[in-house]
């Protein structure tokens, strides 16, 4: 995967994408998105994959979860991993399904011993699976759960340690944790593993006005904002250039758009290479 910017591969850029090949790095699908084993969506995706680096970003694995990994789905994924053959592999340090019931969200963990013994435990079940290492994001969340034995910055740096897999640093959910939960996005990225951080993420939130505390939503439905643009220089700063996704789930916008924030990312990308040479 080249170090430099891609973009979430949607339903309204698959066409333009298939008949112009635009200037694009590299790109993401989720990879719930091919369960499926037939349709338009695989047939369109072959025919990409051939000009396009891949990443398969999964939201539905539950790692967190007290209840055991989904074997279907897991298997489900390690098939659809070897017939695109990605150049990563990510999911989510979150839970989102409890007793074959499904959150509309991912959930946050409790930063216990309890709850990093068993998020190690299974990434390593997912590792071992497909049979490669995978990359876990760090997640925006809205509620914490009280006390605990780990700030969340070590809590996620120990899972990265101690399971062996990398990190795709969400540089948007670090800002918007911060505002949410008041503290310095800094001391979040300082904390973090260098060496394991093998992807970034960039979006758009939501902030949320008239309430009695701030309140940004991760809805990857906007542009990125200035200040996540600030963290981003100041974690490629720290990480060197690593492949970066533009995420955007929301009120999509055209493929221009998309295009003109992967630029911007280059741009600091390219900063950072220049101020190394």
């Amino acid at each position: 995967m080249p170090a430099r910017a891609g973009i979430g591969l949607r339903a309204p850029h698959v066409a333009r994408v298939l008949a112009e090949r635009p200037p694009i790095a590299w790109l993401e699908t989720h990879s719930e998105n091919l369960f499926a084993a037939g349709g338009s969506f695989h047939h369109a995706l072959e025919r990409i994959r051939a000009d396009y680096p891949l990443s398969l970003h999964g939201v539905g694995l539950s790692l967190g979860s007290a209840d055991e990994l989904d074997r279907a789905h897991l298997r489900r994924l390690r098939e659809i991993v070897d017939r695109y053959q990605p150049a990563l592999v990510s999911e989510h340090l979150c839970w989102g399904a409890l007793g074959g019931r499904h959150s509309n969200d991912l959930l946050p963990l409790p930063f216990t011993e309890e709850a990093l013994e068993l998020i190690v435990s299974r990434i390593g079940q997912v590792q071992d699976a497909l049979g490669r290492d995978i990359l876990v994001e760090n997640i925006s969340t809205y509620l914490r759960f009280e006390g605990g034995d780990y700030a969340e910055w070590d809590f996620v740096a120990a899972a990265v340690r101690l399971s062996g897999c990398g990190l795709l640093c969400d540089v948007n959910n670090i800002y918007v944790n911060s505002i949410n939960h008041g503290f310095d996005p800094h001391v979040y990225l300082r904390a973090l593993p260098r060496a394991a951080v093998k992807e970034m993420h960039l979006a758009g939130f939501t902030r949320k006005d008239n309430l009695p505390v701030p309140l940004l939503i991760d809805s990857h439905s906007r542009r990125v904002d200035v200040q996540v643009w600030a963290l981003y220089a100041d974690a490629v700063d720290l990480f060197g250039p690593v492949p970066t996704l533009i995420e955007w789930d929301q009120d999509i916008p055209e493929l221009d758009v998309l295009l003109d924030e992967a630029a911007r990312a280059e741009e600091v990308l390219d900063a950072r290479r220049a101020r190394a040479a």
